[in-house]
């Protein structure tokens, strides 16, 4: 096959699920350690490699979590917000929907208001300095519970705390031993507040977390669906309701979701009609980045280049840009793609 990896880098992208946190740099996260030496992350950023290396999805938690105890303050909020949106217009992400876990933060004593603040202060920044467009999802952190829910709920629906880049709705964290029923009346608020319903599902559980998902959370994308090809009628209810999957090669593979990249589901995702997206969840803890998870699933779906600009256009579509947003992007893909092909 061509190597796609130069037309990749270039190609105007939007990213669907990728998380706040866990797109801290080990530039970025070596800084923030270096802040808070009480920290048991290593400042050294060639050593956070190893500190990066899961056994399984538990221990991917418990590192994760390390490093959000790392974030203490609106500055670290800020200085993070802003870097990860440097590290996505290196790779030409146009637009991207970061996942964000306030709870985590403002149960740590960052004053609310202070924390939506630096995320504003630091997207309207980006976009100004970079082009690079940023929209928030947050997120339930499940393992936390039903106070957590609440919380997450009450700061994504209040008028004068709600930041003016939400758009989504998000439950992540562990599935095992946590139902996504339980929910319900924390995604049915933000629903009716307007926001959008993409919970994680399915990653590390069977098909019914991805069913739940739908008809108690009414979920318009599922973070993961990594199960949903364990059940056909699954597959085709959301090929038929253009319900996208944010799919996430490397990172399934790094929490043992999938046990290697030739057993991907991917290409079945795929071949039943549903709406692939490609996305790098946690990338610098995987060691990935977006232009590699392109790469990664040009290789597994046997994609040329007007394919690959297909799978980007797959997440303009199910993205929750405004009409005109969706429109100036997609022609943008199709152009870089036809001045490529021209050359």
């Amino acid at each position: 096959m061509t190597d796609l990896h130069p037309f990749i880098a270039g190609l105007p992208k939007a990213e669907l699920h990728v998380h706040h946190v866990g797109s801290a740099s080990p530039r970025i996260v070596s800084e923030l350690a270096a802040r808070h030496p009480d920290s048991k992350v290593p400042t050294d950023p060639e050593a956070l490699a190893d500190y990066f290396t899961f056994t399984d999805f538990a221990h991917f938690i418990d590192v994760y979590l390390s490093v959000v105890d790392l974030v203490r303050t609106p500055e670290d909020v800020r200085l993070l917000t802003f870097e990860v949106a440097r590290d996505m217009a290196r790779q030409n992400i146009r637009y991207a929907e970061l996942t964000i876990t306030p709870y985590s933060s403002t149960r740590r004593g960052i004053d609310e208001r202070a924390f939506m603040a630096a995320i504003e202060d630091a997207r309207k920044a980006a976009e100004a300095e970079f082009g690079t467009v940023l929209r928030w999802c947050f997120d339930i952190p499940g393992e936390a519970g039903l106070d957590a829910a609440e919380e997450t709920a009450r700061l994504a629906v209040t008028d004068g705390i709600r930041p003016e880049g939400l758009v989504s709705f998000g439950l992540g964290g562990p599935e095992i031993g946590v139902p996504r029923p339980q929910f319900k009346p924390y995604f049915d608020r933000a629903r009716a507040a307007g926001l959008r319903s993409v919970p994680h599902a399915g990653e590390t559980t069977g098909p019914q977390t991805v069913w739940d998902a739908v008809r108690d959370l009414g979920a318009e994308r599922i973070g993961h669906g990594t199960s949903s090809v364990r059940d056909p009628e699954l597959l085709a209810y959301l090929a038929g309701h253009r319900i996208a999957l944010e799919v996430c090669p490397t990172s399934n593979i790094a929490t043992r979701a999938v046990a290697n990249l030739d057993e991907h589901p991917i290409r079945a995702m795929a071949d039943a009609g549903v709406l692939v997206t490609v996305n790098s969840d946690d990338p610098p803890m995987f060691g990935t980045d977006l232009n590699n998870e392109y790469a990664v699933a040009a290789r597994l779906l046997e994609l040329d280049e007007r394919g690959v600009a297909g799978l980007a256009k797959n997440a303009v579509e199910a993205s929750f840009l405004d009409p005109a947003g969706k429109e100036r992007l997609a022609a943008e893909i199709d152009t870089y793609t036809e001045d490529w092909l021209a050359r």
